[in-house]
């Protein structure tokens, strides 16, 4: 997972604080937003295991915080539902002009029910997921009763919600009452996923089959059994994070990565406009290599001789295995760590000469089992006998044609 932070520019000019996750391996096939719940903000575990789950299957997801929350400026009181829907609309015309349009977003609670307002709104959303959202923003009104009397009678009330005081506004609770979430999400016309926990207590279930049932399909409802509202329990949200990214790639475009043809048991791939970032088939597997960003690659792969280093560790490996599996010897894991660099010969004659310096592999060993002395001294010598480090050793020669 690659992290950066970023700002960006609400309707009513405040800058609000986000979060953009990328993919460690490849650039992203396709842009996500993601809605918080109501008071939380964009540094809640659930969200950013959701978030992690996305971004290891290809997306990258902006979370962020809302207007008022977190590290965004602007006052909550001020806020209103109406507000977290454009702030979501702001994260996409963001996206939009910097990367790419969104075409996922995901709502948790109240920000599910935002996310559905803002997917009707935000042309380029393809698919929308909400997780624990209530079927009417006015829900909501049910977490404020405390506070709901002195609201109405003096137009605000400071409120105590999971431990934390906020001031709420009466024009709060009155966009609250125009927004009827079913006729929204009648008229949709994008895939909904909807995922809800039989056993929460702050939203109920009940939420989820109005939603669900006001849709129009594609759409589909997942159980979050033994969950609860806030998924607490990390297994909890990463197995959202999984479930959205495998539903939302039947409605989303993701690229197939060309497959190669070849004769031969490597093939490397790689376009002008890729940098380092090459596609590499390896016999019958398909992975990609690069170069460190110091030298101007993505570092989505391993370099060329992290990949050399990478066949002499395999293969040391599975040379000292084979070899104590015929003796019957007690060894039960092998470890084999490989560093590549230039250094001097030993006995080096012309140490202070750059020149003299030779490609070198560092290679350490670290056994475990029942082994004794001899055991383990045959053991080292057998690892300088694998494949690949005979072919190291010995004189090679590259053998290159073009082809027609």
């Amino acid at each position: 997972m690659s992290l950066s932070k970023i700002t960006f520019t609400n309707a009513e000019g405040q800058k609000l604080s986000g979060r953009l996750e990328l993919p460690v391996d490849q650039h992203p096939h396709n842009f996500a937003l993601f809605a918080h719940c109501f008071t939380c903000n964009k540094n809640l575990g659930a969200v950013r295991n959701i978030s992690r789950g996305l971004t290891s299957q290809g997306f990258g997801v902006l979370r962020f915080d809302f207007t008022g929350l977190g590290e965004s400026e602007g006052d909550f009181a001020d806020t209103n539902f109406s507000g977290n829907v454009e702030d979501l609309i702001a994260a996409a015309n963001f996206l939009k002009e910097e990367y790419q349009a969104p075409t996922l977003i995901i709502g948790h609670s109240l920000g599910g029910a935002a996310a559905i307002f803002a997917a009707s709104q935000i042309e380029s959303i393809k698919a929308v997921a909400t997780v624990g959202a209530p079927s009417n923003p006015k829900h909501v009104t049910h977490l404020l009763k405390s506070g709901l009397d002195e609201i109405e009678a003096t137009g605000k009330a400071v409120v105590n919600l999971s431990g934390r005081d906020f001031t709420i506004k009466k024009q709060f609770i009155e966009d609250l009452e125009t927004k009827s979430l079913p006729e929204v999400a009648k008229n949709l016309n994008k895939a909904l996923l909807v995922m809800h926990s039989p056993q929460d207590t702050t939203v109920g279930i009940i939420n989820a089959e109005e939603i669900y049932h006001a849709a129009k399909h594609p759409k589909s409802f997942v159980t979050l059994d033994g969950a609860d509202h806030l998924l607490m329990n990390k297994k909890d949200s990463v197995y959202v994070g999984k479930v959205i990214a495998g539903w939302s790639s039947r409605y989303v475009e993701i690229p197939e990565t060309p497959k190669i043809n070849s004769q031969h048991h490597v093939v490397a791939s790689l376009d002008d406009a890729e940098g380092y970032t090459t596609q590499m088939k390896v016999g019958n597997h398909y992975m990609v290599a690069d170069e460190p960003e110091s030298v101007g690659g993505n570092d989505f792969g391993p370099s060329p001789y992290e990949l050399v280093s990478a066949g002499l560790s395999a293969c040391t490996a599975m040379t000292i295995k084979m070899y104590v599996s015929r003796k019957g010897w007690d060894l039960q894991n092998v470890e084999v760590h490989t560093s590549y660099g230039k250094a001097h010969a030993v006995d080096c004659e012309n140490c202070e000469d750059p020149t003299a310096k030779i490609d070198t592999f560092d290679r350490e060993i670290k056994l475990e089992g029942n082994l004794d002395e001899k055991q383990i001294q045959r053991i080292l010598q057998i690892a300088d006998k694998c494949p690949v480090h005979k072919t190291l050793h010995s004189e090679t020669q590259v053998i290159t044609k073009l082809i027609q």
